[in-house]
């Protein structure tokens, strides 16, 4: 079995002290950078923009993954690949094309996600799930960071796992909002291949022993 991954995000890093949390996670054993762009429209909260994603990418040593949670994501396509991003990640609810903007996004040389929110189906990504690397399933409303973890995540997991092995694909599930070791395996045993964690690294005693923690359970 392929190694489950761990994507610290950091929207809940202390932003004062942004290269310190990014150093952390650069000699951490977390796998990836989950980097959450919102735009105050498609979700209720503003987070940063495209000057501290190219200041993250400065100094990041691990992939980039983005979470777009803006309205019009496809104006940003080439803005975000000359960034630094090596994942872009969409919202299936914001995209009215998805199959062309997975191909926008393939074209300049990054892996396509989509992101679904908490009430939309799984199943509506069956006709485009070979196109999709990666799928983010959001186990919070999105929009902040802290919220607890919506229980009906599992059973999106396993229907999303189905689709995927159903279509011969080899899409990648990450799990975003309230993950914690009282969840994480649980998680990885549905399906779930990526697993973003929050506030519950960053508001942690210490940060790289709870990735490290976290890291052990789900391998």
């Amino acid at each position: 079995m392929a190694s489950k991954l761990i994507a610290p995000s950091v929207l809940a890093a202390d932003f004062a002290n942004l290269q310190r949390d990014v150093e952390m996670i650069n000699h951490s054993d977390a796998d990836w950078f989950h980097i959450d762009i919102m735009d105050g429209v498609f979700v209720p909260n503003i987070s940063f923009g495209m000057p501290v994603l190219r200041d993250i990418a400065k100094h990041a040593t691990k992939t980039i993954d983005v979470h777009l949670m803006i309205v019009d994501p496809d104006r940003y396509i080439k803005t975000f690949a000359d960034l630094g991003s090596n994942i872009l990640t969409v919202h299936y609810e914001a995209c009215t094309h998805l199959h062309r903007t997975l191909q926008a996004i393939k074209a300049e040389g990054m892996k396509a996600g989509v992101a679904i929110n908490p009430h939309t189906n799984v199943s509506l990504l069956e006709d485009t799930i070979k196109d999709i690397d990666l799928v983010c399933i959001m186990s919070v409303n999105p929009g902040f960071g802290g919220q607890s973890f919506i229980e009906n995540t599992y059973k999106k997991v396993k229907q999303l796992k189905e689709i995927i092995d159903r279509n011969n694909a080899s899409t990648l599930i990450e799990i975003d909002g309230g993950v914690t070791n009282k969840n994480a395996k649980q998680l990885v045993d549905a399906g779930a291949d990526v697993l973003v964690a929050g506030s519950y690294v960053f508001k942690s005693e210490d940060p790289i022993q709870t990735i490290k923690g976290l890291k052990e359970i789900i391998s």
